[in-house]
């Protein structure tokens, strides 16, 4: 019994003994330092983006288009009576102007036939002229001038047509161009109809393409186009021609664009690249990189307001060119974002650094 009741007290004080060893050291320790409270002002922060003001420019859509060259003009030079070539005046490749001769046929008869109609043309008039003064007389009955009259013109009539005949013999250039192929030799034996050469006008020259008949009715005539061969050459004319009928396989129309070509450098039926415009709008020319979209998937541009917030301008691409992309759908004035738009939403309060500005700063780091 005594025995307990000393383990019983050794106990209770080796747990006093503990619990104050515990306070002590509490007091002892340096106290947690607290965390401040959160900042909520912070939060409410204006956030800043990078703009540049744009101005709506006058831009030429341009559509760009494959073609080919053609030659203005293209024709076989025929005969026009039969008879044997005596003299080919050009070889292949041969320039001629308008009116040089290209062959010469044999005459035969027809000298001799000109002079048979010359002489009967004489006798009719000497005819007519003696008829006039007799029935001026009362000798000779109207019907008897009438008759010789008719006379007259017949034998002028074969006279004009026995000229036509021998200058038939001599074939000349139609117009300005370029000996392509000789088809006949000296010697050859041709009738009526037979072709003897191909010219060529080269100057100027056709650039043809196709043109769907979505785009036809925004080409206008006379309009500038340009075209790059596949020589590298490039090459810039007009809009001569618009067809008004589509080809019934492609339902394309054509359209010729004519070039200069003094020089013959551009041969007939070279691969071209060819640039149409096909009319003419106010766009805003941008960098693909602050395109964005809305909630609604539609394509455009973030700006800031008069009022300093956030507003999407949905917009519609019109053109691309190595400068950027060029767009419609905005004011002709607009401040846009062109960093930090994918962080803020329309109708957000944001404040704006000009690119000029963030430019000016990059350049002074450097120097």
């Amino acid at each position: 019994m005594k025995r307990s009741f000393i383990l019983a007290f050794v106990f209770a004080v080796a747990a006093t003994a503990w619990v104050a060893s515990g306070q002590l050291g509490e007091s002892g320790a340096e106290p947690e330092a607290q965390k401040p409270p959160a900042d909520l002002a912070a939060l409410d922060k204006v956030p800043t983006v990078r703009v540049r003001s744009s101005t709506a420019q006058t831009h030429a859509i341009v559509d760009l288009l494959r073609g080919r060259t053609e030659a203005n003009r293209k024709v076989e030079i025929k005969v026009e009576t039969d008879g044997r070539l005596i003299e080919l005046a050009v070889d292949d490749g041969t320039l001629v102007d308008a009116g040089d001769v290209i062959a010469r046929l044999s005459a035969g008869d027809r000298p001799a036939r000109l002079a048979e109609a010359k002489a009967l043309l004489a006798q009719r008039k000497i005819e007519y002229e003696a008829d006039q003064k007799l029935s001026q007389k009362g000798f000779r009955a109207e019907t008897q001038v009438a008759a010789t009259e008719a006379s007259l013109q017949a034998a002028e009539a074969a006279v004009k047509i026995a000229e036509v005949e021998l200058a038939y013999t001599e074939i000349r250039a139609p117009f300005d161009g370029i000996v392509d192929e000789r088809m006949m030799e000296i010697g050859d034996y041709v009738d009526r109809g037979d072709a003897i050469a191909r010219l060529v006008e080269l100057d100027p020259m056709l650039i043809v393409t196709q043109v769907n008949e979505r785009d036809i009715q925004r080409l206008q005539l006379g309009n500038t186009g340009a075209a790059r061969l596949m020589t590298g050459d490039q090459v810039t004319g007009h809009i001569r021609h618009i067809s008004t009928v589509a080809d019934e396989a492609t339902r394309t129309f054509r359209v010729e664009l004519e070039v200069d070509n003094p020089n013959g450098r551009i041969a007939d039926g070279m691969t071209a690249e060819i640039a149409l415009p096909l009319a003419e709008t106010q766009a805003h020319i941008v960098s693909p990189a602050i395109l964005t979209l809305s909630d609604g998937g539609l394509i455009g541009v973030k700006a800031v307001n008069e009022e300093g917030r956030v507003v999407f301008h949905a917009a519609k691409i019109v053109d691309t060119d190595k400068q950027g992309v060029w767009i419609t759908g905005l004011p002709d004035d607009v401040t846009l974002i062109t960093v930090g738009q994918e962080y803020v939403s329309p109708g957000e309060k944001v404040k704006t650094v000009q690119e000029s500005e963030v430019e000016e700063r990059l350049k002074d780091l450097a120097s």
